[in-house]
């Protein structure tokens, strides 16, 4: 079986090239910059651009099965080329904020553009949609842990399952290598719901270091993270933490599903990524 990965290097992505190079699959990954990119032995790199469709006539050839990073400017069009090239099957990274019923969500807005081109063109699909990453913590707290032991939120009783993006990788491979998943959405999330402090807690005990937590009003929050994501961003993240605090985020059991094993806990993303908090010598 022949295999495209777009946004091969990427968070998600880089996970799913490596579980498919040792597929025993051909597994080609598309990057704007081959000579830059770093993948495994075994994988085919050529050169193209999802928002240049017309760059992707080569990747495409003799492709089977598609993992399809969202770029919803130009999905309509590069799903059908690839059902023109004759793929049969695209696996896309979504997110579980098409669920909301919020017509006004930036995220809700961005995916389903994309899932609705890939339902357009014809070819069977699966939906990967995972909630939370874990690894946004890296960029939102990342920063004053390293500096100064702190943890600054708005909310900190919000809870959400945050999920390892090897399992996002793992279910999105699984979907790839095997028969079964055409037309499912799968929520993907992690296997507890943490609220802020708490995850602070498992950072805390994962570092070694101790970080306190300090609570900020909504409006502090919002001038906090506006240095980081457009206003509109801002705003949803916000309201899904107003909501998380209320009732807590779900939990989902896709990952046992689909690939046979437990999810990694936030304390095994944590352990994984604990030099992303260490203060520079």
């Amino acid at each position: 079986m022949n295999i495209l990965l777009t946004g091969a290097t990427g968070q998600v992505g880089r996970h799913v090239t490596r579980s498919l190079a040792a597929s025993g699959h051909r597994v080609r990954a598309l990057t704007r910059s081959p000579g830059a990119a770093t993948t495994p032995a075994g994988v085919e790199v050529v050169q193209g651009d999802l928002e240049r469709p017309d760059t992707l006539s080569a990747a495409l050839e003799d492709i089977e099965r598609m993992y399809l990073f969202p770029v919803p400017e130009t999905a309509h069009e590069v799903a059908a080329l690839a059902r023109k090239a004759g793929v049969r099957h695209i696996v896309v990274l979504s997110s579980s904020s098409v669920l909301g019923e919020d017509e006004n969500n930036h995220s809700a807005r961005h995916h389903r553009a994309v899932e609705r081109a890939v339902e357009d063109s014809g070819v069977e699909w699966t939906f990967v949609r995972p909630d939370e990453f874990a690894g946004n913590v890296l960029w939102k707290w990342g920063p004053s842990i390293r500096a100064e032991n702190v943890v600054r939120a708005p909310y900190g009783r919000a809870a959400r399952a945050l999920v390892h993006e090897a399992d996002v990788a793992a279910v999105a491979a699984a979907a790839l290598l095997g028969d079964g998943h055409a037309g499912a959405r799968y929520e993907v999330t992690g296997p507890e719901a943490l609220t802020q402090i708490e995850q602070v807690r498992v950072l805390a005990e994962a570092t070694g270091r101790e970080i306190r937590f300090e609570e900020l009003s909504r409006e502090e929050g919002r001038a906090a993270l506006s240095g980081a994501m457009p206003p509109p961003v801002v705003e949803m993240v916000l309201d899904y933490l107003a909501e998380s605090a209320v009732v807590p985020g779900p939990v989902t059991t896709v990952v046992r599903d689909v690939t046979g094993r437990e999810p990694r806990t936030f304390a095994q993303w944590a352990a994984d990524h604990v030099d992303g908090f260490s203060t520079p010598s």
